[in-house]
């Protein structure tokens, strides 16, 4: 792995890429109600990123799958579907829906990409905890990253509330390093593998980390459906997805997604 630790210069031109990420999925949470197709809300993020003077991460990335590129600015992923989920005018949302939206930019060369998931309208019991569960996984990493952690010591901490809960952690995507590209090393999983531990991470200052719970309601197998984006769980029970872009600091952990 070559990790790039990141000067406090290049965590402040993160934190800028970041603030824009953050006031647009803040908007799309608030728009996401009945009645709106998730192609409305990628209009929205799409003008919002070019009044920012940012560039959108995901539209145009290729397919490993097709021929052709995502076509959106966002990822609107609807209920069961994990990540990945096209945008589009068709797909409208209902009261009791749960919308994962994952958005990501580049601003004067650096990244920001985070994620949210929201319910729609009222939603059951069940799918308020699988979110509240999934969010709090995210909050046990920022509060435990600091230099000279293990990035094992967190996932098994994540890992264990999700199990507590009753839930699956998805093992087939993990979050990622980030900061002048999308996509950079290290693999950051929200599990304890044996490739973690024969590999761990040892979180030194100046790392910036993407991390990103994605859990399953029921089993945490999932599958690509023909239009070789959109990731839905194989027994179509909901999944939830949250994610920072967090910088490791001398003190311990700084959120860069934030307003």
């Amino acid at each position: 792995m070559a990790i790039t630790l990141r000067s406090s210069r290049e965590i402040d031109m993160l934190r800028k890429a970041g603030s824009v990420v953050a006031k647009v999925l803040s908007k799309l949470k608030e728009s996401a109600k009945p009645g709106v197709s998730t192609g409305q809300l990628d209009a929205m993020a799409a003008e919002m990123t070019l009044e920012a003077g940012a560039i959108p991460l995901f539209k145009g990335v290729p397919c490993p799958y097709k021929s052709y590129p995502f076509p959106g600015v966002i990822c609107a992923s609807v209920n069961e579907q994990l990540v990945h989920g096209i945008p589009s005018k068709k797909v409208i949302l209902h009261e009791g829906d749960i919308l994962s939206v994952d958005f990501g930019v580049k601003l004067d060369g650096y990244c920001g990409d985070a994620a949210f998931t929201v319910g729609v309208g009222r939603i059951t019991p069940d799918r308020q905890r699988l979110l509240d569960v999934t969010q709090e996984m995210l909050a046990i990493a920022v509060a435990m990253m600091a230099p000279g952690v293990l990035w094992s010591t967190i996932a098994a901490a994540m890992e264990d509330c999700c199990r507590k809960a009753g839930f699956s952690v998805v093992k087939d995507y993990v979050g990622h390093g980030i900061g002048t590209e999308m996509h950079e090393d290290p693999k950051v999983p929200n599990f304890v593998s044996r490739e973690l531990l024969n590999n761990d991470i040892l979180l030194k200052e100046g790392m910036v980390l993407a991390v990103e719970p994605m859990v399953n309601m029921g089993r945490p197998q999932v599958r690509t459906l023909a239009d070789g984006w959109t990731v839905v769980t194989r027994d179509k029970k909901c999944s939830a997805h949250y994610e920072h872009t967090i910088a490791v600091v001398k003190d311990g952990s700084r959120v860069l997604t934030v307003e």
